[in-house]
């Protein structure tokens, strides 16, 4: 680790999705936390005209000391925003790219 508390910034990094209001459709995001395993989510929740609206925007997880990003949704790229928030790149593991592709990337394999 790099000195930084992975949880509290995964946390203040979803909850501000939480506020983020849709353009579109009488949409909400919520913000799931599963301390006991390490897995932090936040989906959208609503409806967009007669369509339903359910899934997942941004799927983290802690595991063996790295973050994990199985999904990001979003426009501006939370892996950028982890980043900025300090955590360095061989610390995340873009778990939503193959493990052939991995290597490749400038972030941790594994």
């Amino acid at each position: 680790m790099d000195g930084i508390n992975y949880r509290d910034t995964i946390v203040r990094l979803l909850d501000q999705y939480t506020g983020r209001p849709h353009i579109n459709g009488d949409i909400t995001n919520e913000f799931v936390v599963d301390d006991e395993h390490q897995q932090y989510i936040a989906m959208m929740n609503g409806w967009e005209d007669k369509r339903r609206v359910h899934g997942t925007l941004i799927h983290l997880a802690i595991r063996n000391g790295k973050i994990w990003v199985e999904r990001d949704g979003t426009d501006s790229g939370i892996v950028n925003e982890l980043v900025e928030a300090g955590v360095s790149k061989d610390q995340i593991v873009l778990g939503f790219k193959s493990l052939s592709i991995r290597p490749y990337t400038d972030f941790a394999v594994s």
